[in-house]
C-alpha cells in the first residue's frame, strides 16, 4: 500500500452510493489454489519454548486458502481481528476492488469460531485498505491508505458504539507526520503506544519506538534501545497484564517470533519462540500465543495463516 493506492483512490474518489455488491470470503476466493495444511507446508512453523503447546492453525471458518494476517486478540480469547485478503497473488492495488480485503472480526462459541464478519471503516462509495489493526476496549487503532491521509498509510482511530465501529478518523499530525508512527500497540491503560518505525535514531532498518500521552499529547518518540539491534524490530504487542513484549524479529533469513520480559522500567533482551515465517505476535489473557504463518511454494507467497501455540 503505497503511492500506487493512493493514485488509484484519488483517481475514483467519486463514486456512486450503493453501486457495490457485498460479497462474502468464501465467495471470493480463487478456485486455482487449494487450502494449505500443515502436511503440505515445506516451511512450518518451529516452537523453540516448552511452555507452550505445538502450534496448529485456527481451524475454519477463520482459516481460509486466502491470506489471514495481522491477528489480534480480545483479553478473553473470544474475539480475533485480522486481515483477510482473498488472493496473495493479487497486488495491494487492486485488492482495494474486490469488496473484501480489509479487517474481518470473529468470535468464539464455546470451543468454535463462527463465521467472520467484515468491520466496515468507511462510509458508502468511499475506497480504502485497512489494516494492522489494535483493539482495547471499544477502541481500535488501524493503518489505512485513503484520501486525506498525511502520509501513503495513516494510522486512524475508530469507536465502537452498539455494536459496530464507528466515528472513524485519522490519528491525526501529531502521530502520522511528526513521530511517524507505523504498525501500533496500545497498552491497556491507553497511556503508551509502542509502534515500529524506520525514522532516524534507530538502531537499526526498523525499530520499535514508544510514545507516551501526557496531558492529553503524545510525547516526543523513544528508542526502546534494549528490544532492537542493528537489523529490524516490529510489530509490537504488550501483554494484558504488562508483563511480557512480543516482536518480531529476523532469524535465520525469515520473520521470527521474540519475547521479552519487562524487568522495572526496561524490557529484558528478546528470546526466541517461535521462528519460520511466523510473525504480527498477540496474546490473549490466558498467555495463548498467536500469530501469522505464511505458507510458500517455489519462493513465492501463496497463503496465510493465523496460527495458535497454547500456553502449557
Amino acid at each position: 500500500m503505497s503511492r500506487i493506492i493512493i493514485a488509484v483512490l484519488a483517481a475514483v474518489a467519486v463514486l456512486q452510493a450503493g453501486t457495490s455488491v457485498e460479497k462474502t470470503r468464501r465467495g471470493s476466493l480463487p478456485t486455482d489454489i487449494a487450502k494449505m495444511t500443515p502436511a503440505d507446508d515445506a516451511f512450518p512453523p518451529i516452537l523453540h519454548s516448552d511452555r507452550f503447546e505445538k502450534p496448529v492453525p485456527v481451524p475454519a471458518p477463520v482459516s481460509t486458502s486466502g491470506a489471514e494476517d495481522s491477528p489480534y486478540v480480545s483479553e478473553d480469547g473470544n474475539t480475533l481481528w485480522f486481515f483477510f485478503t482473498p488472493d496473495a497473488r493479487v497486488p495491494a492495488q487492486k485488492q482495494l476492488f474486490d469488496g473484501v480485503t480489509g479487517i474481518w472480526e470473529a468470535r468464539r462459541s464455546g470451543a468454535q469460531w463462527l463465521e467472520p464478519t467484515r468491520v466496515v471503516l468507511n462510509g458508502a462509495g468511499q475506497l480504502c485498505l485497512d489494516g494492522a489493526e489494535c483493539v482495547q476496549g471499544r477502541t481500535m487503532w488501524f493503518c489505512s491508505a485513503r484520501l486525506g491521509n498525511y502520509r501513503d498509510i495513516d494510522m486512524w482511530i475508530a469507536k465502537r458504539r452498539n455494536g459496530k465501529w464507528t466515528d472513524w478518523k485519522n490519528a491525526g499530525e501529531r502521530v502520522n507526520k511528526e513521530l511517524k508512527v507505523g504498525e501500533v500497540h496500545l497498552t491497556k491503560d491507553g497511556r503508551e503506544l509502542y509502534f515500529h518505525s524506520d525514522q532516524p535514531g534507530g538502531k537499526g532498518k526498523v525499530d520499535i519506538w514508544l510514545t507516551r500521552l501526557v496531558n492529553g499529547q503524545w510525547s516526543e518518540a523513544e528508542n526502546v534501545t534494549e528490544l532492537n539491534s542493528a537489523e529490524s524490530e516490529g510489530w509490537p504487542f504488550v501483554s494484558y497484564d504488562g508483563r511480557e513484549m512480543w516482536i518480531n524479529r529476523w532469524h535465520q533469513g525469515s520473520p521470527a517470533v521474540f519475547k521479552s520480559v519487562r524487568r522495572g522500567v526496561r524490557w529484558s533482551a528478546p528470546e526466541l519462540v517461535v521462528s519460520q515465517f511466523a510473525g504480527e505476535p498477540t496474546v490473549d489473557g490466558r498467555g495463548n500465543l498467536y500469530f501469522v504463518h505464511h505458507y510458500f511454494r517455489d519462493g513465492k507467497m501463496v497463503e496465510a495463516d493465523i496460527y495458535l501455540a497454547r500456553r502449557k
